[in-house]
């Protein structure tokens, strides 16, 4: 369950950040050496210009800090699957049944954001063309 959440959140995120590329949106700072680039196309520019090795590097400290909270969930601290404490305000005052609906809605969300994210990567690589990629 971990890693089924980790990678459907990464995966709302990677379909957002995606589409809006495909529209336009860039970040202030970007480099003039990608202001072309789609996001079928950024790979290439990005490993020219070295910002890839820099994800990497930022990637790899995040994986490395949330391995301290799997490693206490398997060790039976209590901690549930996908619980880093953001958020948790927010399930104040519901009830037990409430919060399972909310947690299976989370689950479902994230199984739909993984097929989304692969299909728009599909279809961009098909059909080479931007959003809305048909």
């Amino acid at each position: 369950r971990e890693a089924e959440l980790k990678h459907g959140r990464m995966c709302q995120l990677a379909w957002l950040g995606y589409v809006a590329v495909d529209l336009g949106l860039r970040i202030p700072g970007y480099p003039e050496a990608m202001s072309g680039a789609t996001s079928a196309t950024v790979h290439d520019a990005a490993v020219e210009f070295g910002a890839l090795g820099n994800i990497f590097v930022f990637l790899g400290l995040a994986e490395m800090a949330s391995w301290i909270g799997v490693s206490q969930m398997l060790q039976g601290s209590g901690r549930a699957p996908g619980d880093f404490g953001f958020g948790s305000a927010y399930l104040v005052g519901k009830s037990e049944e409430q919060i399972e609906r909310l947690k299976l809605q989370e689950i479902t969300h994230c199984r739909l954001a993984m097929l989304a994210f692969s299909g728009v990567v599909t279809q961009s690589v098909l059909f080479d063309k931007g959003f809305p990629y048909f």
